[in-house]
């Protein structure tokens, strides 16, 4: 699956999913645009890291993937200082929970900003340069939630199901342009975000983290086991690859059975 030559930009890419996928793809040969928050130092140290480790070039962009003009600054940068963009990653996102009836308007606009209409701005973006080339390889990281729902979750329930929308839309729009366009959709995937949400969990109820764990997993996921950014990143790689060139418009679910219920 060797992905010599190409470049990848991954949105949310400097922690969690976003970091597991770029992990995977520069592993595999790819230079790589990094883009998410963090403090300046640790993201050149783990800028060099990746360069180091995978013998790749690794770039940044601070981009704010909420407003549009930051975003084709972001894909107009990644193809001047990487050469091209050969495969977008569409991972960041935003959570906010509470019942509809409750629901700050300010923070659905955001969560719709960040975690939809934002995919759609970066598509638009890089796809001209895509068919150009006649190879590209879009991946949206989407969810378990954009296939079915939980409560309190209206925002991120209704993007993530807007991003399985867009996804078919672009692999249709695309199917002989040699792109390909896919969601890939977790379930609980253990960042270092739920971690920290275990080990307060187990605090309250009195309970190791272990037993956390699996009363976390067992509300949703009949395996009583976490996904890994590396296993997201894996399906990544997959997807990028040429076995993979006739898959297109899927929601792929990683998700220890949780939509099949």
């Amino acid at each position: 699956m060797s992905l010599k030559g190409k470049v990848a930009l991954v949105t949310g890419s400097t922690s969690g999913i976003g970091l597991g996928i770029a992990r995977a793809l520069a592993a595999e040969g790819a230079d790589l645009m990094l883009n998410g928050f963090g403090e300046a130092n640790e993201i050149d140290a783990l800028r060099a890291e990746l360069a180091g480790s995978a013998g790749v070039r690794v770039r940044y962009h601070g981009a704010d993937v909420s407003q549009a003009a930051e975003i084709e600054a972001m894909v107009q940068a990644t193809q001047e200082t990487l050469g091209s963009l050969d495969i977008l990653v569409n991972n960041a996102g935003i959570q906010h929970v509470a019942p509809i009836d409750e629901f700050p308007a300010e923070r659905w606009e955001a969560v719709i900003a960040v975690n939809l209409t934002a995919v759609f701005l970066a598509m638009r973006a890089a796809i001209p340069a895509m068919k150009q080339r006649g190879w590209g390889r879009i991946i949206n990281t989407a969810s378990a939630h954009g296939l079915v729902a939980s409560p309190q979750k209206v925002a991120y329930v209704a993007a993530k199901h807007g991003v399985l929308g867009i996804t078919k839309v672009a692999a249709i729009e695309l199917a002989n342009a040699g792109i390909t366009v896919n969601a890939i959709c977790p379930g609980w995937v253990l960042t270092p975000l739920v971690e920290k949400q275990l080990a307060v969990r187990a605090q309250q109820d009195g309970i190791d983290i272990e037993q956390a764990a699996e009363a976390f997993l067992a509300e949703k996921q009949p395996m009583r086991e976490f996904t890994t950014p590396a296993q997201i990143g894996a399906l990544a790689c997959f997807l990028c690859s040429d076995v993979a060139k006739t898959i297109t418009g899927a929601p792929l679910s990683i998700d220890g059975g949780w939509v099949a219920q």
